[in-house]
C-alpha cells in the first residue's frame, strides 16, 4: 500500500477531506482509496450512492436487523469511512421508518 500524496489529488479534495489527507491518513491500493485510522484501514467513500448502499447494508439488511444507531456505527466503521460519517449514520437511523414505528410502539427511545 502506498501513501497517497499526489498533488493533483490534493487539489481536488474537499476541505472536509483535507485534514486527513494532510496527515497522511489516505493510502491507494489497486486504484482504491483507503483511510487509515488508529486501528484499521477502511475504504474511503466519495460516491453518495455507495454511501447510501453501505448505510442500507449496515442498518436495513436482513443481516443488520435494524439495530440501534450505536450498532450501526460499529458496523459501518469496520468497512468504510467518509467525512461526517457518524452524523450520516445518526440521521439515517433516526429517520428509518421501520425503527420509528417499532420504537413508538414499544416506547423505546432511539
Amino acid at each position: 500500500m502506498k501513501d497517497c500524496k499526489d498533488p493533483s489529488l490534493s487539489s481536488k479534495l474537499d476541505e472536509k477531506w483535507k485534514k486527513a489527507y494532510d496527515e497522511g491518513r489516505f493510502h491507494l491500493l489497486d486504484g482504491i482509496l483507503y483511510h487509515r485510522t488508529k486501528h484499521t484501514c477502511v475504504m474511503a467513500l466519495t460516491d453518495r450512492t455507495l454511501i447510501n448502499t453501505i448505510l442500507h447494508e449496515c442498518h436495513d439488511s436482513v443481516a443488520a436487523g435494524h439495530l440501534s444507531e450505536d450498532r450501526t456505527l460499529e458496523r459501518v466503521k469496520t468497512c468504510s469511512w467518509w467525512p461526517n460519517w457518524k452524523k450520516d449514520v445518526a440521521e439515517y437511523c433516526q429517520t428509518c421508518d421501520r425503527c420509528q414505528k417499532a420504537n413508538r410502539a414499544t416506547g423505546k427511545k432511539f
